[in-house]
């Protein structure tokens, strides 16, 4: 029973952060605080239900590991404080998921570490669209610097499908086996087809990091919550360090944005339930 309200908490908790994320660019500490509270309240209680304390020391246990790594990926600039925050609540609401509802293989920690990821990549993929489609000219930026590489782009993909039928063939010789053109014309075509698509994908990345992600604005216009350019961690600005900046007489400075993540966990944790470890689907499926 303790684990299906913890369960319900760790999903609700986490949607309210994601859609203050989505708003602010925030994440209210009071928001993880209170999800890390009610998960030790809950555990502790279960563990005395059941006179079993590995329970309750479970939940710190995966609590904790979840709060290092999450500040890991908060001190080499991948996340903001709250997103760390987020996970670790998860940590100690979740250090298991009920045994009734769970499809995973694999211990839930694992599997909703890589489900975040996997999932959060997706995630990350149509945030940056839909950026794309609300502000024009990341497109239109994107467009010309594929126009402006086509001529590259075209050498370079005619040169890896001949190297690689050059290599089948060296190969097919190498080995004494019957040398398939058409099957070695379709692994190359393929091949070039996914390093394309993996260019194009690391083009618009760019292009969304740069013009999406990026503003210049007037100092006056400065407000607490903003992150310098220059900054090395995904942290806002201060009242103090914005006064500071207003005084210091610069006329514009550079904030940056990323992507508001924190909707990726409400995401992650509805797929682990439902689908189970996204790592064991995609090995299936190669």
């Amino acid at each position: 029973m303790f684990e299906i309200f913890c369960l319900i908490v760790a999903l609700f908790g986490s949607c309210i952060a994601g859609a203050y994320d989505l708003k602010t660019t925030e994440i209210p500490d009071w928001i993880p605080y209170l999800m890390i509270l009610v998960g030790i309240i809950l555990n502790s209680f279960e563990s005395l239900v059941q006179w079993n304390f590995s329970i309750i020391l479970n939940s710190i246990i995966i609590g904790l590991g979840f709060l290092g790594f999450g500040f890991l990926m908060y001190y080499t600039g991948q996340w903001g404080g709250g997103d760390a925050k987020l996970l670790s609540a998860i940590g100690f609401l979740l250090p298991n998921l009920p045994t009734n509802l769970s499809k995973s293989v694999l211990p839930f920690p694992v599997s909703f570490l890589f489900n975040l990821f996997l999932v959060g990549a997706a995630y990350m993929i149509f945030y940056a669209f839909v950026l794309a489609l609300i502000k024009r000219k990341i497109l239109l930026r994107f467009f010309e610097d594929v126009k402006a590489s086509y001529k590259i782009f075209t050498l370079g993909s005619l040169l890896l499908f001949f190297s690689f039928v050059l290599i089948s063939f060296i190969l097919s010789l190498y080995l004494k086996v019957r040398f398939e053109l058409i099957g070695s014309i379709k692994y190359s075509l393929l091949t070039i087809a996914f390093t394309s698509l993996i260019f194009l994908l690391w083009k618009f990345a760019k292009t969304v990091e740069k013009f999406g992600f990026r503003q210049r604005i007037p100092v006056s216009k400065l407000k607490v919550g903003d992150v310098l350019e220059n900054s090395k961690l995904w942290e806002g600005l201060t009242q103090k360090e914005v006064e500071k900046i207003k005084r210091s007489g610069k006329k514009y400075v550079v904030i940056k944005e990323g992507v508001r993540f924190a909707p990726a966990f409400p995401l992650a944790l509805i797929f682990t339930l439902y689908f189970g470890d996204m790592l064991l689907i995609l090995l299936n499926l190669i």
